[in-house]
């Protein structure tokens, strides 16, 4: 299931074992809503297959900010560690296979990992790689024409473009759909 937990010394696998008991495996649908705008995430998701992304809603127009894919953890961490509100919403894009677990589950999962060394290197790193995400993007933003931000994806993250469907790159990019077409034309024309 978790897929990066196969280098974790089997003493401590066997430890952590109960505390993965009530993460369920769901498959669900593309386009299902996992956790709307506004909602208090509850629920914590681990992507076994499929493409999830994270979106919130701008004034009529749906922006998409962070994509995820196979092994990796997915909720709205602002809203399920203070109850609050999200900010965002997080809606497959593909048919996913997902392990599910409620918020206490987790809670205990923390605890138990709180104790030991590399388990809680491994969760805090899961943690800082989506706020590294953040940063990069946003910086991206600032820094990057849409077409240099186009080509950074095209070479850093090619699964993207192949899986994801053109018009979440373009608001994930910034631009509409039409400008997007434009950029790769002209990429398609320099080569």
């Amino acid at each position: 299931m978790f897929e990066q937990l196969r280098n974790i010394p089997p003493a401590t696998m066997e430890k952590l074992q109960p505390y993965l008991q009530p993460f369920r495996r769901i498959e669900v649908p593309a386009k299902t809503c996992l956790l709307r705008e506004g909602e208090i995430a509850r629920k914590f998701y681990w992507i076994e297959q499929g493409c999830v992304r994270a979106c919130f809603n701008n004034d009529g127009a749906d922006i998409t900010f962070q994509f995820f894919f196979e092994h990796t953890a997915v909720a709205s961490i602002e809203s399920f560690r203070k109850n609050i509100a999200s900010l965002i919403a997080i809606e497959t894009i593909e048919p996913c296979v997902l392990y599910c677990a409620d918020k206490q589950d987790v809670e205990a999962l923390l605890t138990a990992v709180s104790g030991d060394p590399q388990l809680r290197e491994l969760l805090l790193e899961t943690i800082f790689e989506r706020t590294f995400d953040y940063m990069k993007h946003f910086l991206s933003f600032i820094r990057d024409t849409p077409q240099q931000r186009y080509e950074r994806l095209l070479q850093e993250r090619p699964e993207l473009v192949r899986r994801v469907p053109q018009h979440y790159i373009a608001s994930y990019l910034g631009i509409s759909s039409v400008h997007l077409s434009r950029i790769k034309s002209r990429i398609a024309k320099g080569k």
